[in-house]
């Protein structure tokens, strides 16, 4: 089994013997079929897919001409690790009648290690500098905005840690500039964010944002570029929990709104 990490959620909701065993049966199961080194994408798929309905009774259940990933009592779970345009015309028939819940996977903390494609020797695991954050889901959450305001469609975004090896066949003269991954094997749940209603897409607003804003005022404070800040904007715009109020310059000037 994987080595434990520290890091560990203080969100109740985080169960994380029952992520580790969904991890240790997953993954082991993955492995027989296909391999060491062949998991990929589909690796935090089958876990989280796990974690969130433990029973397989309720895996992979067909629902008109689509199949949904989980259904219990009717509601809908679908693990997206993303382009959720692909799956607009599933939404457009599931939220018909189904409470449909994307879980969208966010690597938080990774540790990396390195193949040679030469020697097949690897490297120890260093932990990436870089952390991931739920303000990931920006560009898929725009992808699908013609759904936002739907009151049957609620997201789970799962900050995942993960154990990567990636080929050195990258470009750089060190081989990593554009690699590619060999494996990435989920070792413990961080947290998750839940959005269940529109006040919930408030979670995108940093406490100290500014009363009136702008988009380089949310980049700034959220610790986003000022391009996903524009994508969260228009996407908050759909879920009313903001508005536009006018303009200072060339920038539009926002507010939160009373819900």
């Amino acid at each position: 089994m994987k080595a434990k990490h520290n890091d560990t959620s203080t969100n109740p909701s985080v169960d994380h013997e029952l992520f580790s065993e969904a991890c240790y049966k997953m993954i082991g199961a993955l492995q027989g079929q296909n391999g060491i080194g062949t998991l990929r994408e589909k690796t935090v798929h089958s876990v989280l897919k796990y974690y969130y309905a433990p029973d397989p009774i309720y895996h992979e259940i067909k629902i008109g001409q689509y199949v949904a990933d989980i259904c219990i009592d009717g509601e809908i779970f679908e693990v997206q690790t993303r382009n959720f345009n692909t799956m607009r015309s599933k939404l457009n028939y599931f939220l018909q009648e189904h409470d449909v819940t994307i879980i969208y996977p966010v690597a938080h903390t990774k540790w990396l290690s390195w193949m040679d494609m030469e020697t097949g020797e690897l490297s120890p695991k260093r932990k990436s500098p870089k952390t991931g954050t739920f303000y990931q889901i920006i560009p898929e959450l725009y992808r699908i905005k013609m759904f936002i305001h739907h009151p049957n469609l609620h997201f789970i975004i799962a900050l995942v840690d993960i154990e990567e090896t990636r080929y050195l066949n990258g470009w750089s003269h060190n081989k990593k500039r554009g690699s590619s991954r060999m494996d990435g094997i989920p070792v413990n749940l961080y947290d998750e964010i839940r959005i269940d209603t529109m006040s919930d897409y408030g979670k995108f607003l940093p406490e100290n944002l500014v009363e009136t804003f702008t988009s380089k005022d949310l980049a700034k404070t959220a610790k986003i570029s000022q391009q996903a800040a524009g994508t969260l904007l228009n996407v908050l715009l759909e879920t009313k929990i903001i508005e536009r109020i006018g303009k200072t310059g060339n920038s539009y000037l926002y507010k939160r709104t009373e819900l």
